[in-house]
């Protein structure tokens, strides 16, 4: 349900009157996924230890140029201070997600009630960027990732709005409102022609979280149960929205950079599915394929995992990634009219509806919906250059475990992190079949 007011986003932008304006407002504020995905690290490797480090690849964007460091900072240690509230410490220990009453442990969430974010390493890089890296436990510095990505998305878009004033502000955030309008007036009509599901996944490369709000609620106003929830935890609670995530690359990573042999390396991804499945069930038992490629982690899966809820292809164009998951189906004797197709990657409007109308009759297909939608303002930037507001394709991966260096191939090798000797590596081991690279834009 809507709040009784909506606020008044160009007016709260302008006027910063206050020392510290938190990005980071609650612990809560995480992606789901990265709490569920905690509750495994904690209890299964707790004294694994992993680096994370911000990776922006859009190069063309300089982020030590448009951010001052000491505002990085500042938003950094704030997020440090941040702790649950005992509203949100009941919320996690008595609410039902995905089917499931108290689906984490009290004492996980006595361990997060009591939990701070580690310290981080900064520094200005000579190409115009931040070193941004988290080093320590898996279990704390996995935690890093979606704060620190929102900070530094919503930092950048504070910097291109600062001389701003507030009769821009009001026509740019009228604009955004206007073109994300559109948007959902189209959903609307996708709506009118058959079952439509949407998530909100916008949290991480947010334009900020007043406006994540607004658009959740845009959402909730205009597509009603056709809205089926968000990623954001702290967005979940406070809008009474289911919470919505299952797993993420960064688990086979680890396990990946773990193994001490070649066979040990190609297993990885199925040990992390073998020891997920030992925590959750039902509805969360969601196949991540692509980390390693998904033609690759397919063609060795065991028939069993076919049986699984759902399939998430995430770096594939989304009609060649659920085509392939629905063949895989049939192949193993399921029926894709009971599977959940989760499609994530780079979604917009022209995308979903696409989607939707090729799977909506074939499979449970559902759309989750991220920086196209929190963050999309290009074209409505009065007088200046969209650029300054256009979004970036911004991550937080894990780099090393145990010291030990951590590889991501993809579907797309534009988005193949890692070093370059590894990288090799894992496409001998792995192969490349299927792969295609393509402009990654977010």
């Amino acid at each position: 349900m809507l709040p009784a007011t909506v606020t008044d986003i160009a007016t709260r932008v302008h006027n910063h009157n206050w020392d510290l304006d938190p990005i980071i407002r609650s612990a809560l504020d995480q992606d789901f996924y990265k709490l569920l995905m905690a509750q495994m690290i904690w209890r299964l490797h707790p004294k694994i230890e992993a680096t994370f480090s911000l990776i922006n690849r859009t190069k063309r964007v300089k982020l030590a140029e448009s951010i001052e460091q000491a505002e990085l900072v500042a938003q950094l240690d704030h997020a440090r201070t941040v702790r649950l509230t005992r509203g949100e410490t009941i919320w996690l220990r008595g609410n039902t997600f995905y089917g499931t009453r108290q689906i984490f442990a009290p004492a996980f969430i006595d361990w997060l009630a009591a939990f701070q974010l580690p310290e981080y390493h900064l520094e200005r890089t000579p190409d115009g960027q931040y070193e941004l890296t988290f080093a320590g436990r898996w279990i704390e510095t996995t935690m890093w990732e979606i704060p620190a990505l929102a900070i530094v998305s919503e930092l950048r878009a504070r910097a291109a709005m600062k001389h701003m004033g507030r009769f821009e502000l009001d026509i740019l955030y009228a604009r955004a409102k206007s073109k994300l309008w559109n948007k959902i007036e189209e959903l609307r009509t996708l709506k009118n022609e058959g079952p439509l599901k949407i998530a909100d996944f916008g949290t991480r490369r947010r334009h900020g979280f007043l406006w994540q709000r607004w658009a959740i609620q845009a959402l909730i106003e205009g597509i009603g149960d056709s809205f089926i929830g968000t990623s954001n935890a702290k967005m979940a609670m406070d809008q009474d929205l289911e919470a919505i995530g299952t797993n993420a690359h960064e688990l086979p990573m680890v396990y990946a950079a773990l193994a001490d042999t070649e066979e040990e390396l190609r297993q990885a991804p199925y040990r992390v599915l073998a020891d997920w499945s030992e925590l959750y069930g039902g509805n969360l038992l969601v196949v991540l394929p692509d980390t390693f490629g998904t033609t690759a982690f397919l063609a060795a899966a065991d028939p069993s995992l076919a049986r699984w809820k759902g399939f998430r292809p995430d770096s594939k164009p989304p009609i060649e990634g659920g085509e392939e998951a629905v063949a895989w189906w049939l192949r193993h004797g399921q029926d894709p009219r009971d599977k959940l197709l989760i499609l994530s990657d780079g979604m917009d409007i022209d995308t979903i509806k696409d989607a939707i109308r090729r799977f909506r009759d074939r499979t449970n297909v559902s759309i989750g919906w991220g920086t196209n939608l929190t963050n999309d303002f290009r074209g409505c930037v009065p007088n200046s250059n969209d650029r300054e507001l256009a979004p970036l394709s911004l991550v937080c991966k894990v780099v090393s475990a145990n010291g030990r260096p951590a590889v991501k191939l993809s579907d797309n090798p534009s988005k193949a992190t890692g070093e370059a000797a590894e990288i090799k590596r894992y496409l001998r081991i792995f192969g490349n079949a299927g792969m295609s690279a393509h402009a990654v834009n977010v």
